[in-house]
């Protein structure tokens, strides 16, 4: 998807203030602990030595809880903990909490996406009854489940009114599971879940998890960034089940002439790479045809995973179906995600998964240096036609293209127009364009202080 544009603060910036920070600290601290004496010492002639030493012992519990806070936060900003321990459930965005945990945009589609929707509020999303929750039976347990349904509706302009959730919260790691039971497909649509940072795209980068148009049936995971994001020679063939996106076709610079002659790989995941379509970044795509899409949906759904771990140098991705290959240990995670007995959580391990199909080199000695994502959100949005699925339409949907065919004045078909002339119609095939979620689990690593590598270490 492309993104709508907050400026940010440098990393220099931020390392630069971790002294003053935590100098800060340490002067606010001895303060306290001079007033507190001084303080104590006023009172002392004036309270019993039972009462007096009960102020000593609070006032000494005070001091030592805000002297490990300060300390903790110094070590955070310092950068003495790092996200490399087990991880642990930071959000269950199930049923009724769901929409909690997102913002609703309110307006029309961006400039680079250019979506013939419009993005309608929340209230107005429940009164068109296009964003809601729905208790019924689970066709693979059995037992009544409240899903999460987003849609969209027809308007008398033209244009489908739709739902774009923003998330709240903002990342630079973590695990995130989506346990969809079906996607919006069909000809003309453009579903996503999606990472982003819009207000600093593309410097804070873009993760595409699960994006499809026009009916696609294979899943792909796409990273944009801005430059000096390369894949070339820093992932293994080995290391991935899938492959990177072929491309070809790519008009010359200087003639128009397409080149089909000309193919590579798209593993540069720069938005302006060179000998790759503008926007397209680094592209990995599954190696089977049924993991997008109505085979999905077909199955009673799919899970799709992303892994951004930039303490391990590494991006990845899979898709499960929840009938047949789903790891138990994934299972189990999501089954006891929403209980409030944390103890009895299962917590995810992506190591017991098995190889990913897409993975991407993201860190330090990596060609793509870890501050190209960064402060990123989760959006989910339901577009159609558009700067993607508008242009393909004609290509991939050809029986409709030539029943809605608009032409521009050179007597050329528009493909933009002509999915936009199939939306308008309003077909019963938009039914199939509908969202049913179980859940999203975000989960990140805990913080832990780095283990120091020996000499002995460093030589083997």
């Amino acid at each position: 998807m492309s993104p709508r544009n907050q400026s940010y603060s440098s990393m220099e910036e931020e390392s630069s203030s971790l002294i003053d920070d935590s100098s800060h600290h340490h002067h606010a601290l001895k303060k306290m602990e001079l007033r507190s004496s001084s303080s104590i010492s006023d009172i002392g002639d004036s309270v019993s030595p039972w009462k007096r030493n009960v102020l000593i012992v609070a006032m000494s519990m005070f001091l030592v809880v805000v002297g490990k806070n300060i300390i903790h936060y110094t070590r955070i900003k310092s950068s003495s903990l790092r996200p490399i321990g087990p991880y642990r459930l930071l959000e269950a965005q199930e049923g009724h909490n769901f929409f909690s945990f997102y913002d609703f945009f309110d307006g029309p589609d961006s400039i680079g996406s250019a979506g013939y929707n419009m993005y309608v509020s929340e209230a107005k999303a429940v009164k068109l009854d296009i964003a809601k929750v729905v208790t019924e039976k689970d066709a693979l347990s059995g037992e009544q489940v409240d899903f999460v349904h987003m849609s969209s509706s027809p308007t008398n302009k033209g244009p489908r009114d739709s739902v774009r959730l923003e998330g709240k919260r903002r990342f630079d790691h973590g695990l995130f599971i989506l346990d969809v039971r079906h996607m919006p497909d069909g000809c003309g649509v453009w579903p996503a879940f999606w990472l982003t940072d819009e207000a600093a795209w593309p410097r804070n980068g873009e993760v595409d998890i699960l994006e499809g148009v026009n009916g696609q049936t294979v899943a792909k995971t796409a990273l944009h960034t801005s430059d000096q994001c390369d894949m070339y020679a820093h992932v293994s063939p080995k290391s991935m089940s899938g492959d990177w996106e072929w491309v070809t076709g790519i008009p010359n610079q200087f003639t128009g002439v397409p080149d089909f002659k000309t193919a590579k790989p798209a593993d540069n995941c720069w938005v302006m790479a060179q000998h790759q379509w503008a926007n397209e970044g680094c592209t990995a795509v599954h190696n089977r045809n049924d993991t997008l899409g109505a085979p999905v949906n077909d199955n009673g759904g799919g899970v799709y995973v992303l892994e951004w771990d930039p303490e391990n140098r590494v991006m990845k991705s899979w898709v499960f179906s929840p009938i047949g290959d789903m790891p138990q240990n994934l299972i189990d995670a999501i089954d006891t995600a929403g209980l409030k007995d944390t103890s009895k959580q299962v917590m995810p391990d992506p190591h017991s998964w098995g190889i990913p199909y897409a993975r991407f080199a993201v860190g330090k000695n990596t060609g793509c240096s870890a501050d190209h994502f960064r402060n990123m959100r989760i959006v989910f949005n339901l577009a159609f036609c558009g700067n993607v699925s508008g242009n393909r339409f004609t290509r991939e949907c050809p029986e409709l293209a030539a029943k809605f065919n608009v032409t521009t004045k050179q007597g050329v078909n528009d493909p933009v127009l002509t999915c936009n002339a199939y939306i308008e119609s309003n077909p019963d095939e938009l039914d199939e364009a509908y969202w049913k979620i179980r859940g999203v689990y975000v989960y990140e690593r805990e913080l832990r202080t780095p283990k120091k590598t020996t000499h002995e270490e460093k030589k083997q």
